[in-house]
């Protein structure tokens, strides 16, 4: 008898604390995200990191936030950088949040990575995204709930919240691409052509390769495209808007690794 009492107070404990794990996390997205675990944040970082009260650093994932210089030499703070952290920290500071995951737990610099809910079932990347103080900012190890935050995005965009307004943020066409190398960027533009050498893709704007904006998308991230049913081919002619860092390859290029990072405008 005291060993079935023991066992079922093990049970009860277990559950209950099952259930506090997952207090925060509403039931439209349960089937969607892993549930972690629930803790106090003691410390914003920046407008998409946080301390919580063990000590460990949570980046939410999905999002990037304008960023802060944070000790690094040279760096130059990005528009409503402050705006960002402050609003994160009405949402979350001294409140107890709980974590799910949607792919990788970890980063290369030991944050977590994780979608964070506050006890009332708040989604705090939703509410960064619909204040406008925050991009859409996905990894091909992390897709989960991409395209919810890609509405949020869009309709913050269209009513021209926080970062909307200001100039650094804008949508760019692939003729200003050029002039933003070496940053986080949206292109919109037709594609002209889609070739592909030596099994990595290219989706051209311009007559031009050699100097006009491209898309490149390497051999090795094509699964991902077919498993979702879409072919590179699928894209041209068609007006889109993709997302990424600039790089100077044969003018100016966005390497894209998964199909979220491409939003399809027109037909």
């Amino acid at each position: 008898m005291m060993m079935l009492l023991r066992t079922t107070l093990i049970l009860l404990i277990v559950l209950g604390g099952l259930g506090s794990v997952q207090a925060g996390l509403p039931d439209a997205l349960r089937d969607q995200l892993e549930p972690g675990q629930t803790a106090k944040v003691t410390a914003v970082v920046d407008g998409d990191t946080v301390v919580l009260e063990t000590g460990r650093q949570v980046r939410l994932v999905g999002i990037q936030a304008p960023k802060l210089p944070l000790g690094r030499a040279g760096f130059e703070k990005w528009p409503l950088a402050d705006e960002a952290k402050q609003t994160l920290e009405s949402l979350v500071l001294g409140r107890s949040v709980t974590l799910a995951f949607g792919g990788q737990h970890v980063d290369r610099h030991n944050r977590l990575l994780a979608h964070l809910f506050t006890e009332d079932g708040t989604w705090i990347q939703r509410e960064m995204l619909k204040e406008g103080l925050a991009r859409v900012y996905s990894f091909p190890d992390n897709r989960a709930l991409v395209d919810k935050m890609l509405l949020h995005e869009n309709s913050s965009r269209v009513q021209k919240n926080g970062i909307w307004r200001v100039p650094y943020y804008l949508v760019l066409d692939t003729r200003a691409a050029e002039s933003q190398i070496d940053r986080f960027a949206l292109v919109e533009g037709r594609v002209r052509n889609v070739a592909q050498v030596r099994g990595r893709v290219f989706l051209n704007f311009g007559p031009d390769w050699k100097t006009d904006f491209t898309v490149s998308i390497a051999g090795k991230h094509l699964k991902r495209f077919q498993t979702d049913g879409i072919t590179p081919q699928d894209y041209k002619g068609r007006r889109i808007r993709v997302r990424g860092w600039l790089k100077s390859r044969n003018g100016p290029m966005i390497d894209v690794t998964h199909p979220e990072q491409i939003e399809v405008l027109s037909p």
